[in-house]
């Protein structure tokens, strides 16, 4: 490979133009080094040159203690030349090396670029943010644009004293779906609003709008992104969306405009499950899901927005699939509350895995045995039948059992249970149920405050907290004593080695600020704002999640769409040269996150 073809498949010089980089390769002098040859000595006369690796090794060492080892393609050098100061430390060879050397008064021009400035000077939170800012995108809808640019501008607007045959008539005419009511508050008329609330109800054609218009008007600002707008209209399960601007509603965005966005849409899923004609759940529902999640990253929304979308067409699934238990068994006995925890909980769970699921429902009599014993039937029949359904939707059962139909209690039960957890910590207990601290209620109306006062109340109780952090440092990024990546099974694992720790520092830090918040970024951002974490630790994990989640995304569609199985291995040799560069630099920043929680939290006094 020529010097010029080198330089521009590795960062950063992939990034200067063609004038600058042909001044680099007539700039460049090459240069051989034996192993252990010093190129430049800690304390020592500052460097004159960029050094780019062309073949070889050299480690970094401070006080004869190895920090870094460098590899073909990476650069060393720049904090001399940047801070025209001694090198800060000694940079040896491991092996032969042959090095591209760049000239410092050419390296002082190319930091003009900012292009290639912003390599060396931002620091890592910023670097992944930029990275996946320039991410290419293939097919599908960008989600992050204003939904102002799609929506339509005309509104049509009739009084509440209008027919709704008058109504009908006009909505026909200007070949819209909905109309607003003025009144006080406004409401909108939709045609599924024609459908349920006049023809269904036997309401003749001389009924007044006001009478089955919806109220009050729910709208969103019209700056919006389109993401913003999917998301409301999963979870409200509307199919239009009002924009406002200065008070006035300014247009009206409907599912079908998102339709024809995306090929495959969310809404048409989340469609698909309410027909009241539907079939019972298949695995057919794991490939649409897999399809939409691959049109959403192929639109480029990232990988933690996905996971919310698919979280409430998880949501819609298990709703539908109680429904109809209780419409099987008959009315549950007394309230419940069906809970997922762990990514599901989270609202992180991208393509389906195992299940993660629970449920609690309210104590019967304590002086009636007959009606306890109706309450474990019914209950144990109601949580068999939609594990069952959520199988074959394509759910694999989970391997720890942790499933409604082991999982089911009293609330009184589950509140010992989690004072258990927190009082009297055990750390394997707390290795395995520490995902249960991500319950989320999907179904059901039984009140669940008292359990979340209970965990939290994790805030005040120190050894537990400790116990918790400790659990976040039993997975390690994976790397060498000399802060390389380490392969293992033919590439490496980011979620043991990079996802889970996040998370499980994510969940402490939020626990012991007071939050109850779910999501891994919320719990970070409720960290940093109450002060337990800061702000640069909460960005560099955010961005580091964010970096490490849509890696394992774009892995695990390519292995589905080549009929691979999916896993959390990423080959680093699949990757490009930013790609690994950055993949090293999260795992060291995780490394070094999780070592500083050991500090706060003084998890080496648990024995």
């Amino acid at each position: 490979m020529e010097p010029g073809e080198f330089l521009r498949a590795h960062p950063p010089f992939e990034r200067l133009g063609p004038t600058l980089l042909r001044d680099v390769e007539a700039a460049l002098e090459i240069t051989y080094h034996p192993r252990g040859a010093h190129v430049l000595r800690q304390g020592g006369a500052q460097s004159r040159f960029l050094y780019l690796i062309r073949k070889g090794a050299v480690r970094l060492q401070r006080e004869g203690r190895v920090e870094q080892i460098i590899e073909a393609g990476e650069c060393f050098g720049f904090p001399s030349l940047i801070g025209k100061a001694s090198p800060h430390a000694d940079a040896v060879c491991l092996e032969d090396t042959l090095l591209y050397q760049v000239p410092a008064p050419l390296f002082d021009r190319l930091m003009e670029a900012p292009a290639f400035a912003e390599f060396f000077l931002l620091d890592l939170s910023e670097r992944l943010r930029r990275a996946a800012a320039t991410e290419p995108m293939v097919f599908g809808g960008d989600l992050s644009l204003p939904a102002r640019h799609l929506c339509r501008g005309e509104i049509l607007t009739v009084p509440p004293a209008t027919s709704v045959g008058r109504a009908a008539r006009l909505m026909r005419d200007r070949r819209v779906s909905s109309l607003l009511v003025d009144g006080d508050p406004i409401g909108i008329l939709t045609d599924r609003d024609l459908r349920n609330r006049v023809l269904a109800a036997e309401k003749g054609p001389e009924t007044r709008v006001g009478e089955v218009a919806s109220r009050p008007l729910r709208t969103l600002p019209a700056d919006a992104t389109l993401f913003e707008v999917l998301v409301f209209m999963i979870d409200s399960d509307v199919h239009h969306v009002p924009l406002a601007e200065g008070g006035q509603v300014v247009g009206m965005l409907t599912d079908t405009d998102l339709l024809r966005l995306q090929g495959r849409s969310p809404l048409g899923v989340r469609a698909a499950l309410d027909a009241p004609d539907a079939e019972p759940p298949s695995a057919e529902y794991g490939v649409e899901i897999g399809a939409t999640v691959a049109a959403l990253a192929a639109g480029g929304l990232e990988a933690s927005k996905i996971g919310r979308i698919v979280a409430r067409l998880n949501d819609a699934l298990v709703s539908r699939l109680l429904r109809r238990a209780e419409a099987d068994l008959g009315p549950p006995p007394v309230p419940y509350a069906w809970i997922v925890f762990g990514s599901e909980g989270r609202m992180e769970q991208l393509l389906l895995t195992d299940q993660d699921n629970a449920l609690i429902h309210g104590d019967p009599p304590a002086d009636d045995p007959a009606a306890a014993a109706a309450c474990e039937a019914y209950f144990a029949a109601l949580a068999e039948q939609v594990v069952s359904g959520l199988q074959a939707a394509g759910f694999p059962p989970c391997p720890g059992g942790f499933m409604a139909t082991r999982w089911r209690k009293p609330l009184s039960a589950w509140l010992d249970l989690f004072r258990g957890w927190i009082g009297t910590p055990d750390a394997a207990a707390l290795l395995d149920v520490s995902s249960l601290l991500d319950f989320r209620p999907v179904h059901g109306t039984l009140d669940l405050a008292p359990l979340d006062a209970v965990v939290r109340s994790a805030s005040e109780r120190a050894v537990f907290l400790a116990h918790l952090a400790r659990t976040a440092l039993t997975f390690e990024p994976p790397l060498s004593p000399f802060r390389q990546i380490k392969e293992q099974d033919g590439g490496v694992d980011v979620k043991k080695g990079g996802l889970m720790p996040i998370v499980g520092m994510a969940r402490v830090f939020a626990l012991e600020a007071g939050s109850g918040a779910r999501g891994t970024l919320d719990r970070l951002q409720a960290a940093s704002e109450s002060g337990n974490l800061s702000r640069e630790g909460a960005t560099t994990l955010a961005e580091a999640f964010r970096f490490l989640l849509g890696l394992r995304l774009r892995v695990q569609l390519e292995a589905t769409r080549t009929g691979s199985a999916a896993t959390n291995l990423v080959r680093p040799a699949d990757l490009s040269a930013l790609e690994r560069r950055l993949l090293r630099d999260t795992f060291l920043a995780v490394r070094e996150l999780q070592q500083a929680t050991a500090l706060r939290f003084h998890t080496e006094r648990l024995g």
